[in-house]
């Protein structure tokens, strides 16, 4: 197991004590270190031939950085080094997992892919971004409804996917939704 980033400036910092941005600048692949422990390699790097998978976690992260979903939504564009990455482990036929948003990066870059972000409706209030999933349909993919402990294999394209954080669920019930998308991608591997 490897960790990547790419080395570029966040698009913002959140003090998460206020929930509010602040003025300060940081690097992704530096705060993705601080994050692994030192263990990481640049995003550029990754070649997907010494690799069996890969998985990208979810969160703002993904949506402001990775690529420009936070902002721009359907009509976002994926970082070229993410793109690079996902086409490269596609074509290679290995196994893709992505979870809580990061889903809409293959969305993006795989039209006609089957995806989860969890439900279609806010059932309950626990869903909701539950329009994501529309927007997932209008980039021509389809969106499979699953619950948070839940994942969804495309088999044609070697794509699994669980909501995680895109469930406001206990965290036991995200863990074994994420739990289960990294037992399916490694099945496919």
């Amino acid at each position: 197991v490897k960790i990547f980033a790419p080395n570029i400036e966040q698009r913002d910092v959140v003090d998460h004590l206020k929930g509010s941005p602040t003025e300060e600048k940081r690097n992704v692949l530096v705060e993705s270190a601080r994050l692994a422990r030192g263990n990481i390699q640049d995003l550029a790097e990754l070649k997907a031939s010494e690799f069996d998978a890969v998985i990208f976690p979810g969160g703002f992260g993904v949506a402001k950085n990775l690529c420009s979903w936070a902002v721009d939504g359907k009509n976002c564009t994926v970082h070229e080094h993410v793109n690079s990455a996902l086409q490269a482990f596609h074509s290679a036929k290995k196994p893709i997992g992505l979870c809580c948003i990061s889903p809409v990066l293959a969305a993006k870059v795989f039209p006609g892919c089957e995806v989860t972000v969890g439900q279609d409706k806010n059932i309950d209030g626990r869903f909701p971004d539950a329009e994501t999933a529309s927007a997932i349909a209008e980039l021509g993919c389809k969106h499979i409804c699953k619950n948070v402990n839940e994942s969804h294999v495309d088999k044609a394209n070697k794509i699994v996917t669980t909501c995680a954080f895109m469930c406001k669920a206990p965290l036991h019930e995200i863990f074994d939704g994420i739990g289960t998308m990294v037992q399916e991608v490694l099945k496919l591997a």
